[in-house]
């Protein structure tokens, strides 16, 4: 059974474009406003969101399930290398923003830090889109489960990241704001110093991205061997199965082939038994494309698995 949610995909990911755009110039302008470094770097990680929406949309092009010549099992892994895209665009995103830390930090201990110009109405409109992004999370994410799309849930994770780096950036512009406001420099010292987590929220959010599509990239065990065997033998007619292989990923895309001994020496019979042990798995494990090789009942092997 083949599953094709690229329509529903393309339609998330223009909504989350055009709402990473609003987010990122807001952030750009408020950052020039304030002189905040972090604001800046939280500005920039909003930039990679929506490359991330653009890749995601030329992807989803070629990301067809439907096998051709060429490409006799679908071309969903488009989806992957993509996502791992979104991984190296957060891992450069950490980089830039320790970089510009580490910078500030230098200018600051030899030349002392410049006052940030932030007021109540900078940090009221950072609550605003700090509401855009959870909303964007929560909806990208809700669809990429729901249709098993591997470029929304990373996307998703992707905008979770940046939610957290606004949350720190407000904390850091809150502190340097009241610092201001009771004529406390050290304060002021909270808006960089708080740009080194930022990077490792960043960081820690690419990696999670990479551990969730490096599996299906390098054909990876999906499902355990004995569990497919324990549903097989519920079908009748199924005498054991063995050699069982399984690749790609519950939800998403999974291909399942096996040997199958079965109690009949009947072709049609046999055909029969292996068709309702399809069934049985599709039902289980779905979308599955399934390769049952059948063996006589008199076959004998304890080999599960390879």
């Amino acid at each position: 059974m083949i599953s094709d949610n690229r329509s529903t995909v393309r339609r998330v990911l223009f909504i989350t474009l055009l709402l990473n755009l609003v987010v990122m110039g807001i952030k750009i302008t408020v950052g020039f406003l304030t002189g905040s470094l972090s604001l800046f770097a939280d500005a920039l990680h909003s930039v990679t969101d929506s490359l991330n929406n653009v890749l995601g949309l030329l992807a989803i092009k070629f990301a067809s399930p439907y096998p051709d010549r060429d490409h006799p099992y679908g071309h969903q892994k488009f989806e992957a290398v993509v996502a791992l895209g979104i991984a190296a665009c957060l891992g450069i995103a950490c980089f830039e923003i320790l970089q510009g830390a580490v910078v500030r930090v230098i200018e600051g201990l030899q030349k002392g830090l410049t006052p940030l110009s932030i007021g109540a109405t900078e940090l009221w409109i950072l609550l605003i889109v700090l509401g855009i992004n959870i909303f964007v999370t929560f909806y990208e994410r809700r669809e990429g489960v729901r249709v098993g799309s591997a470029i929304l849930v990373a996307d998703a994770q992707h905008t979770m990241s940046d939610v957290w780096v606004t949350i720190t950036v407000i904390a850091g512009l809150v502190g340097a704001w009241w610092g201001n406001q009771i004529n406390f420099p050290l304060l002021r010292w909270l808006d960089v110093l708080l740009s080194f987590p930022v990077a490792i929220l960043v960081f820690r959010s690419g990696w999670s991205v990479l551990q969730d599509n490096l599996p299906w990239l390098v054909d990876e065990m999906a499902i355990d061997p004995e569990v497919i065997q324990k549903l097989t033998l519920e079908v009748p007619g199924v005498i054991n199965c063995h050699s069982i292989s399984s690749r790609g990923i519950v939800g998403r895309q999974i291909f399942i082939e096996m040997h199958l001994i079965v109690n009949t020496q009947d072709v049609s019979t046999a055909h029969a038994i292996t068709e309702a042990v399809e069934q049985k798995l599709e039902e289980r494990f779905p979308p599955a494309r399934i390769l049952i090789h059948v063996e006589p009942p008199d076959y004998i092997s304890d080999a599960v698995t390879y």
